[in-house]
């Protein structure tokens, strides 16, 4: 069982997935906004990161060598940050009735760690069941375009995220993981694509959050 209380106050909790320069960050702040003018309160937030001691972790994830660390080191370091993003931030907004929105969340690790870097999916699975026990997403948004795409975006904006440094064949790793995932969670996952102008891919996010999580609270 998760520590949210179930009743009628209860928030929502949206995350965001996909592979590098999909567009994750910018869709989460249009559907924040869509929701806001919906009348819902809203908190968006990150993975790695979204609290104190879990943003001072993912400093320790995302810059350095692709091969800093040992991906089962790697993989404890994610969930470490995770416990604290969900103690300290997730589950206290949903259990005051606050929608919550994540940029990435337990299934960028199964992707990243688990089919890019090759720790057995059973160990992710024990860990996350360790610091979340069943708590999960109600919508998981995944923004889908070609790896070589998204790269590009990605290195367009100027940054040196260690995880976009990482090789084609990882990254066409998660991508197949990600279609994959859309096919085998058909209820929680829901497939975007992110190929498009920003307008279009937005509109299609709030088309599915809509009918989704908001059928009857919206025109």
């Amino acid at each position: 069982m998760s520590p949210i209380t179930a009743g009628a106050a209860r928030g929502r909790f949206i995350t965001f997935e996909g592979g590098e320069g999909a567009g994750k960050s910018t869709q989460l702040v249009r559907l924040a906004q869509s929701l806001r003018d919906a009348g819902i309160d809203v908190v968006t937030t990150r993975e790695p990161g979204g609290s104190p001691g879990a943003e001072a972790i993912r400093g320790l994830l995302v810059s350095g060598a692709t091969g800093r660390w040992d991906p089962r080191t790697e993989t404890l370091l994610h969930v470490a940050a995770r416990r604290e993003h969900l103690v300290r931030t997730v589950w206290p907004a949903i259990e005051s009735g606050r929608w919550v929105i994540s940029d990435r969340f337990a299934d960028s690790t199964a992707m990243y760690q688990g089919l890019g870097q090759g720790v057995p999916p059973q160990i992710i699975k024990q860990l996350h069941n360790l610091i979340a026990q069943s708590f999960q997403p109600d919508l998981t948004l995944i923004l889908d375009l070609p790896v070589e795409d998204g790269l590009t975006r990605a290195r367009a904006r100027g940054g040196d995220d260690r995880y976009e440094r990482m090789g084609l064949d990882f990254h066409r790793r998660l991508r197949a993981g990600f279609l994959d995932l859309t096919e085998r969670e058909p209820e929680r996952c829901r497939l975007i694509d992110a190929a498009s102008e920003v307008d279009t891919v937005a509109e299609r996010v709030w088309t599915v959050v809509r009918k989704t999580l908001l059928v009857g609270k919206t025109p």
